[in-house]
């Protein structure tokens, strides 16, 4: 920028707690005090943050031109591509394969083979699940899995019946019979771990499995360069058509509207696409592609997870209201603890629901 435009550009990075970032963005953004450039998760907050007018429209970019139509599709609202994706994500569970390998265990495909491969652990002395419950967005991950797979093979018709206020999680109850499974055959005292430390357990082999997504690779690899990655669909009932990969465009870059640097945001969005520079940059953080200018190997996680999604056994991730989420993750902790019951947690997923789709209104 100095070359060019004889723009002198510091950059101030801002990384909150990853259980307090999304709060503390939306106040920003609520008190004209946003950031120029912020993450948010594509499918989960673009319509939200569209809405309350906290996203620069980008259609006209240059970068626009080069993303796989699969991709622009999940940050494009009301014809507008409002953000640009970094991370464009094939995703399940993750398996240590060398574990797996060594004990003759291939992944599951239903619940009833899911209980067959935990028994096999177990019997060989090999936690099946890592559980790091200290950061609480990662328990959550359970139900996102498991609810995909329930409600796109089950109840497609779940999301728009709980917006219009006609369904419940009580529909969708049998979400509890993985994550039941998972809590109670894990790895010790998970409110003492947090992700890095999950992640340094997970690559030392200290468990077979691990909810957590593939965004988890490159710390993982950090631990353990040999180790072995593994990801698969989450068996959710003994219907193997609910056992799915999840498509999702999660951490993406937008522009605030009220930004002050607008010329130098957009470029810095453009150049992380740069046909000559982005490349190395999404390899390095262990990313998959996203635009026609990637070229460069992918990974064998990812090559795993594609051929699910070759075989029609994927969905794209479910949009829901603003705070279910997070009403998730507390709610799970709680559950673990027995300080709620699973009656307990539908009510309140029930009630986090009704609020956040009036507030979407």
């Amino acid at each position: 920028m100095l070359a060019e435009k004889n723009i002198n550009v510091h950059i101030k990075l801002e990384m909150p707690n990853s259980d307090q970032a999304k709060q503390i963005l939306q106040t920003r953004l609520s008190s004209n005090d946003a950031p120029d450039i912020y993450t948010l998760h594509a499918i989960a907050d673009i319509p939200t943050y569209y809405e309350a007018g906290y996203l620069s429209d980008l259609t006209d970019q240059p970068f626009v031109n080069e993303l796989f139509d699969s991709v622009k599709q999940t940050v494009t609202y009301n014809e507008q591509v409002v953000a640009l994706p970094m991370e464009s994500l094939s995703w399940g569970y993750l398996y240590n394969k060398e574990i797996f390998a060594d004990l003759g265990l291939t992944p599951p495909q239903t619940l009833d083979e899911m209980k067959e491969v935990v028994n096999t652990l177990n019997a060989n002395d090999i936690k099946p699940f890592e559980l790091a419950f200290q950061e609480s967005w990662i328990p959550q991950l359970m139900m996102a899995l498991s609810l995909g797979g329930i409600v796109n093979s089950e109840h497609p018709d779940w999301i728009e019946k709980m917006n219009e206020g006609t369904a419940s999680y009580k529909d969708v109850e049998e979400v509890f019979d993985i994550i039941d499974l998972i809590m109670e055959n894990g790895t010790d005292k998970p409110f003492e771990v947090s992700g890095a430390t999950g992640s340094a357990d997970f690559a030392n082999g200290k468990a077979a499995m691990w909810v957590q997504g593939t965004w988890q690779a490159e710390t993982l690899l950090k631990v353990n360069p040999d180790m072995q990655i593994g990801v698969a669909p989450l068996p959710v009932s003994n219907n193997p058509d609910g056992t799915m990969i999840n498509l999702s465009t999660s951490t993406s870059l937008a522009v605030s509207p009220t930004s002050e640097n607008q010329e130098v945001a957009m470029a810095l969005l453009n150049f992380i696409l740069d046909g000559q520079e982005s490349s190395a940059l999404f390899e390095e953080l262990k990313f998959n592609p996203v635009s026609n200018v990637h070229q460069y190997e992918t990974f064998p996680w990812v090559d795993e997870a594609s051929q699910y999604v070759s075989e029609g056994r994927a969905y794209q991730d479910l949009s829901l209201p603003n705070g279910v989420t997070d009403e998730t993750a507390k709610q799970l902790q709680s559950y673990y603890t027995k300080d709620v019951s699973k009656e307990d947690v539908i009510k309140a997923l029930d009630n986090a629901w009704a609020a956040g789709a009036r507030g979407n209104k």
